[in-house]
């Protein structure tokens, strides 16, 4: 019995201690801040531009026709530089009768200019680079000095095919800009040959770009031409060799 007693004190100490410990447990209540995810959206970097360039050759393959600076234009595929049968722009006038290369430098996304005329035998490079690009057209022209409106080049060659490292090589026929009557006279060829006017925007011919049937010169009879059987010409005028570089 005395144990018994000795005992209950210690339950109700026990008793009376659970209930303050759970009082003070609520009596505790705190608040917890619970973080917040927030999602930021980085836009993505804008891509690095990559150059896209080709290194262009054309060599003169006549015999005494220098070839004006040549003009190297990139342009899109629906676009057209000059065509055979159609009405040439004044920009083809400009550069078939005088060797002006500006207007046509203009017509497309991007050019290229030679540095000066090309002579018979000679060639000349020029680099022609674009950013992104590597579906473009490649059109060139250049005028036959010793003429009063032919002119040479390459229509609309596609690139979509080369990769870094491929070359293509051709050939630039004659063509006639149809804007001056070939006279071959002293006052309408703009050549060393003669010296005479270059651009005359009154056109005299036919009026539409067709291939050049060639000179016919004094030693040929005729007798109001300036030029002579050096100045004569046949297909192809000019070689053209064009690689990707990068």
């Amino acid at each position: 019995m005395l144990n018994q007693f000795k005992n209950k004190p210690f339950r109700s100490a026990l008793l009376l201690a659970l209930p303050l410990a759970i009082s003070a447990c609520s009596d505790d209540v705190r608040e917890v801040e619970v973080p917040v995810e927030v999602i930021v959206e980085v836009p993505a970097p804008e891509p690095v531009p990559v150059d896209v360039s080709y290194e262009i050759t054309v060599t003169n393959l006549t015999k005494g026709q220098p070839v004006s600076p040549i003009a190297a234009v990139l342009h899109a595929e629906d676009d057209s530089i000059f065509t055979v049968g159609e009405v040439a722009s004044v920009e083809l006038e400009q550069l078939a009768e005088s060797g002006m290369s500006e207007g046509m430098l203009s017509l497309g996304m991007t050019s290229a200019s030679g540095t000066g005329p090309i002579l018979p035998g000679e060639n000349e490079t020029v680099t022609i680079t674009i950013q992104d690009v590597t579906d473009a057209n490649l059109s060139i022209t250049a005028m036959l000095g010793n003429t009063n409106d032919a002119f040479t080049g390459l229509n609309a060659l596609d690139l979509s095919t080369l990769e870094v490292g491929d070359t293509w090589s051709g050939v630039g026929r004659a063509y006639d800009a149809g804007t001056e009557v070939n006279s071959e006279s002293a006052e309408t060829v703009p050549g060393p040959a003669a010296g005479g006017e270059g651009y005359n925007p009154n056109r005299t011919d036919t009026g539409y770009v067709a291939m050049h049937p060639g000179v016919v010169s004094s030693d040929d009879g005729l007798s109001t031409s300036v030029l002579t059987v050096d100045h004569k010409f046949d297909n192809p005028t000019v070689s053209i060799v064009v690689t990707r570089t990068e």
